[in-house]
């Protein structure tokens, strides 16, 4: 339970076996991320004690008040969680959040508020054609290889096993950014292998954050569909998926481990039925 900050002063002084049980400045730094708490902090409201005395654990009951002349109690923590430290200068103070939340008003007898109407879900792309689910095909919506790295990892593996490189999508069962099919970097019919080659591209923003989430998904729906994943993870990029590799540069041995991690999946007898 929180105490009032002149109790839990009295104890530390007890507990520390000194007068002063923090040094001022001690936990300067800690609270220098908070600019608007220590601009809502004041020593005379609380017994003397300094900011910088405090620690940002502390259970303690503390005085604040806002630019706005409010004053309220709250503890280190419940500031500090409030917002973080660039938020509106509302939510910093409980009674200017409550006035700077919208209220609906209703008049005349109560009655429920209107829902606002959804948009509508955008229309598929009519040009993937009808196929069962898991079928591999030629898209003339797939997008073309993005890097050179890409291309030479296709020329490497089209050395060492045989695909079809002109097959580029798969159909899968749910909608994904408007089509019902897929478009894997490189597609192994035979085998119902995909692989993406991964990269945090030349900004640092490539297949991480609501990207990864991105590729989590559609992995998700290959897999539905009857496919397996192999994600080559270059820099500093950790696997998603359980056969997916995580290399530094596209050559011989990468190409290896990705026909290890075929027979791993498919089996050696299918694999190497394929192999040049």
């Amino acid at each position: 339970m929180p105490e009032p900050v002149e109790q839990w002063w009295a104890r530390r002084q007890f507990s520390r076996g000194r007068a002063v049980p923090y040094d001022v400045g001690t936990y300067r730094a800690g609270w220098a991320a908070y600019p608007e708490l220590v601009r809502q902090y004041h020593p005379e409201l609380n017994h003397g004690i300094v900011l910088s005395q405090v620690p940002l654990a502390a259970d303690v009951l503390l005085c604040w008040e806002c630019t706005a002349g409010h004053r309220f109690a709250a503890t280190p923590t419940e500031q500090r969680e409030r917002p973080a430290q660039v938020r509106r200068r509302s939510a910093w103070c409980p009674e200017c959040s409550a006035l700077a939340r919208p209220q609906p008003v209703v008049l005349g007898e109560p009655r429920p508020l209107p829902r606002t109407p959804r948009r509508p879900a955008p229309a598929l792309c009519a040009k993937t054609p009808h196929l069962p689910t898991g079928t591999a095909f030629v898209s003339e919506c797939a997008p073309r290889p993005a890097s050179a790295a890409e291309g030479r990892l296709r020329a490497g593996l089209g050395a060492a096993i045989e695909f079809d490189a002109a097959v580029n999508a798969v159909k899968v069962s749910r909608p994904f950014f408007r089509h019902t099919e897929v478009w894997p970097d490189i597609v192994f019919p035979e085998l119902r292998v995909a692989l993406e080659y991964d990269t945090i591209g030349r900004h640092g923003l490539e297949h991480v954050g609501k990207r990864q989430d991105t590729d989590l998904r559609k992995d998700r729906a290959l897999r539905a569909a009857g496919w397996e994943v192999i994600r080559i993870r270059t820099g500093k990029l950790e696997p998603l998926g359980p056969h997916d590799l995580t290399v530094s540069s596209v050559g011989a041995k990468s190409i290896a481990r990705i026909i290890d991690e075929l027979r791993v999946i498919r089996g050696a007898l299918l694999v190497d039925a394929y192999l040049r």
